[in-house]
């Protein structure tokens, strides 16, 4: 793997740490303030950006009183989809 292949391979395995971290912290209610809350914040930050426009074109799914998000797993799935070619030998 050339040294470009690695530092997208590395930084697109980061992505999604940051994606499942945040997955992970929407099931919690957060107080304003707290540090959960600013990292919280922090990763809202990194992801928004790549979930908003995916979320205009496929929008949450209703369940009763709640709704889910897909978009985090399309990107995570558009991800794995630019990985297996970094892994693939030249």
């Amino acid at each position: 793997m050339g040294v470009i292949q690695g530092v997208l391979y590395r930084a697109l395995q980061l992505y999604v740490i940051v994606i499942i971290a945040q997955i992970i912290l929407s099931f919690f209610p957060l107080m304003p303030g707290s540090p959960m809350h600013r990292v919280n914040m922090v990763l809202r930050r990194l992801t928004d950006p790549v979930f908003t426009p995916l979320r205009r074109i496929i929008p949450p799914i209703a369940f009763g009183g709640a709704a889910l998000d897909l978009s985090p797993l399309v990107v995570l799935l558009v991800i794995q989809l630019f990985l297996l070619p970094l892994l693939r030998p030249v």
